[in-house]
Parts: structure tokens; C-alpha cells; sequence
């Protein structure tokens, strides 16, 4: 009988840790708004919705950081142009003519 109070009393000191951890639990899913998420989940409108936004929001800001990087490349190499460096130049200048050889339509060996 008294294996059968031990356990009792093993199970009884253990209620308040178990409360304590799902009450930490509890609060963590509360964090991640997982509710919110299983909500969305059954919206199946809601959730296209959400997404097409998501998408188009990520193209738009592609393409302006791509616009604002090309820009800033472009405005060094001017500036690098301007300094007419000889070997810059004569780089630039080979590819002018490898270019223009192109458009042409012969090979600019």
C-alpha cells in the first residue's frame, strides 16, 4: 500500500512543474500566433490573397534594389570615365569595339 501513496506523492509533486511548463507552452504558442495561422490556412481566399500581395510587395522592391544597385555602378563607372585612367579606357574602349563588332555581325577577334 504504501508503493501505491509513494506514487501518489510522486504524481502530486509533479502537477505544478507540468502546469508550469504547459503554461510556458501555452504562452510560446500565443508568440507564434499559431491560431492565426491555422486560421489562415482554412481561408483558402484569405491565403491567395495574402500571398499574390506577398509576391507582387517582393518583385517591386527586386526591382527598385536592382535600379538603385545598377545606378550606383553606373555613376561609379562614370566617374572612373571621367578620370580617363589609361587602363580603365583601354578596357572600356575593347569593349566598345567587341560591342560594336557584335551589332555588326562579324567576330571581333
Amino acid at each position: 500500500m504504501s508503493a501505491i501513496g509513494g506514487r501518489q506523492d510522486d504524481e502530486r509533486k509533479l502537477l505544478p512543474e507540468i502546469r508550469d511548463k504547459l503554461a510556458k507552452l501555452a504562452a510560446d504558442m500565443e508568440k507564434v500566433q499559431i491560431a492565426d495561422y491555422v486560421q489562415l490556412l482554412n481561408s483558402p481566399r484569405k491565403l491567395i490573397w495574402t500571398n499574390l500581395i506577398a509576391g507582387i510587395s517582393r518583385g517591386v522592391g527586386i526591382a527598385i534594389g536592382v535600379t538603385v544597385f545598377a545606378a550606383g555602378i553606373l555613376y561609379v563607372l562614370q566617374l572612373l570615365g571621367a578620370l580617363n585612367l589609361p587602363i580603365i579606357g583601354d578596357f572600356i574602349a575593347e569593349l566598345i569595339k567587341i560591342v560594336q563588332a557584335q551589332l555588326e555581325g562579324r567576330r571581333a577577334y
